[in-house]
């Protein structure tokens, strides 16, 4: 039972890819139209270069970062994440397929996202935002270690990254304002535009999702938008730094509800469609419930962090 179950999940993935092959064609000729070509090498300031020591120069030291602590672990979630690439591409790789529009499209993400780590790399070293012996040893721990996908499912994957472009657009966009440095928040700000670029196309992937296969595509949205992590989970002291990120309003549960997964929730007119059969309704009601929960904890926790900020404040009087 068990073998005959999951051949059918095959050969349902192979039905959906088949299906949105041309769709994916349509939106990676739009994406081709409206993103820009951009050089990383323009966003780094290279004149406050200076050697380190192996070179005859001096080493870092923690003085010579322009960033506080909280932006300095941001933007060290930032890169790392955007590291993991080669594991990410391999994902996809063997959920979407090796030929046509897929893998078309497939290449053109995994070269666009690879601009981001080489900028966000060469902005940090060259202004010694960070201390670049650490940031060298947590990518090869990183690295290391790599990038598994919660699932084979193609959808599931396509509906995840729907989720994971929005939310690494507005965490990047967020880390460029708190760093205070106008170069930075430059970048990260050119980052975040390719970010929702992604984040449309596989947006528009999904739309098409829901007329091919309702109740799989409804099922994939709950399973995905109630076990989602970033990609960047898997970075040492994740759990700390993210409190770190939250507590300073860069990405937090209230900013997760509100700004990524209930606008592509709306997009999608989940909570409208009338093509779902029962286990798409079972799984849409599911995911109200979860949402209404969610919401909950939001709120909670931006009053636990006020009330926190309150005291501080008064500490300091």
């Amino acid at each position: 039972m068990i073998g005959v179950t999951v051949g059918d999940s095959h050969r349902r993935d192979s039905d959906l890819l088949r299906e949105l092959e041309p769709i994916v064609e349509v939106n990676l000729d739009r994406h081709l139209s409206i993103a820009k070509e951009w050089m990383p090498h323009d966003y780094v300031p290279w004149s406050e270069g200076r050697d380190f020591a192996f070179l005859g120069g001096e080493d870092w030291r923690p003085e010579d970062s322009r960033l506080d602590p909280t932006a300095k672990t941001a933007m060290i979630i930032n890169l790392l994440t955007e590291d993991n690439l080669p594991s990410y591409h391999r994902v996809i790789s063997q959920s979407f397929g090796k030929d046509g529009a897929w893998a078309t499209w497939m290449h053109r993400w995994t070269a666009e996202e690879a601009r981001h780590g080489i900028a966000l790399r060469d902005y940090l070293v060259v202004t010694r935002g960070v201390d670049p012996v650490e940031l060298e040893r947590k990518r090869m721990e990183h690295m290391s270690v790599g990038f598994e996908g919660q699932t084979e499912s193609a959808i599931r994957n396509i509906v995840y990254v729907s989720f994971q472009e929005l939310a690494t657009r507005i965490s990047h966009r967020n880390t460029g304002r708190a760093t205070n440095c106008p170069l930075a928040d430059q970048l990260l700000a050119r980052i975040a535009t390719d970010e929702n670029l992604h984040m449309v196309f596989y947006r528009n992937l999904v739309t098409s999702a829901f007329e091919v296969q309702p109740d799989e595509t409804m099922q994939a949205v709950r399973d995905e938008v109630m076990n989602f992590k970033m990609p960047g989970a898997g970075i040492s002291d994740f759990l700390r730094s993210s409190a770190t990120i939250a507590n300073a309003g860069i990405y937090d549960l209230r900013l997760h509800h509100d700004e990524v997964i209930m606008p592509i929730l709306r997009f999608w007119k989940v909570f409208e469609r009338t093509n779902l059969g029962g286990e798409g309704e079972k799984a849409r009601e599911e995911l109200a419930e979860f949402m209404s929960v969610l919401d909950g904890k939001a709120s909670k926790f931006v009053e636990m962090r006020e009330r926190r900020r309150e005291r501080a404040a008064k500490a300091a009087e």
